[in-house]
């Protein structure tokens, strides 16, 4: 039997894989479980700097199993959410490369990773509404801070699909891509992240994450708590040294 997510690094990067195609890699709980530990791993080892996720045979993710659900099983973790993502993204950048499908719980995936490539050809949606159910693994509350309000509401109260191609327009999706190829463009963003200063990325992504509900009076002295230490690091010496030497830096997270 194969698993159910495949996991994969190379160059710093892991690349989590949702492996039931057949199943247009709707979410089980044992699918969560393995995504949680990937992204733990992700954040516990210092050679590991970024991630993707993205969906086997073409499809990102349906959304639930619902033959799981009416089972009574919920592919949620505590504390860790829908797909062992949606309530604790992992400090570390994550990046979703969609293919297909990214619906229900699979779009709340993509809205909780931090960059999104898509195939021209995707389609997103939080259909739960069809189903008497409700997009509360973060559809109704990230959508509205990533797209403008009134579309935010009409995906939430008609359950339409929404095309790639408005969804990049409307600045959801960075890299619009052909069919195909979300993935190899998804690795060469990658790449380019994980080039950089390690302690760099993770404080910066901190501050954009964590700075949207801090006070103007205080968003100074909250920024430097923040990110101080990377001015004080070997890695800032090393990225200056690199520059006036004309080399690559050697980061060491420190």
């Amino acid at each position: 039997m194969s698993s159910e997510v495949l996991i994969e690094s190379s160059d710093g990067i892991l690349t989590i894989t949702i492996n039931r195609p057949q199943a247009k890699n709707a979410m089980t709980l044992a699918a969560a479980t393995q995504i949680a530990a990937a992204l733990d791993d992700l954040d516990g080892h210092e050679d590991l700097h970024i991630g993707i996720l993205t969906g086997a045979g073409g499809t990102f993710c349906a959304g639930m199993d619902l033959k799981g659900f009416l089972r009574g099983e919920r592919p949620s973790i505590p504390g860790r959410g829908f797909g062992g993502l949606t309530h604790r993204p992992p400090k570390k950048p994550l990046i979703a490369a969609v293919e297909g499908y990214a619906l229900a719980g699979g779009f709340e995936l993509v809205l909780a990773c931090d960059l999104v490539v898509a195939s021209e050809a995707a389609k997103f949606g939080i259909p739960e509404v069809k189903r008497g159910l409700a997009a509360a693994a973060g559809g109704l509350v990230r959508l509205p801070r990533q797209l403008p309000y009134r579309i935010a509401l009409e995906l939430a109260l008609t359950g339409d699909m929404f095309p790639a191609r408005r969804a990049y327009e409307y600045g959801l999706i960075n890299q619009l891509v052909p069919a195909g190829q979300a993935l190899e463009e998804a690795q060469r963003l990658a790449k380019i992240i994980a080039s950089n200063g390690p302690l760099s990325v993770a404080a910066s992504k901190r501050v954009i994450v964590e700075s949207q509900d801090w006070p103007s009076s205080e968003m100074w002295s909250k920024q430097a708590s923040l990110t101080d230490h990377v001015f004080t690091s070997q890695d800032a010496r090393e990225g200056a040294a690199a520059f006036a030497e004309k080399r690559k830096p050697v980061w060491q997270s420190k």
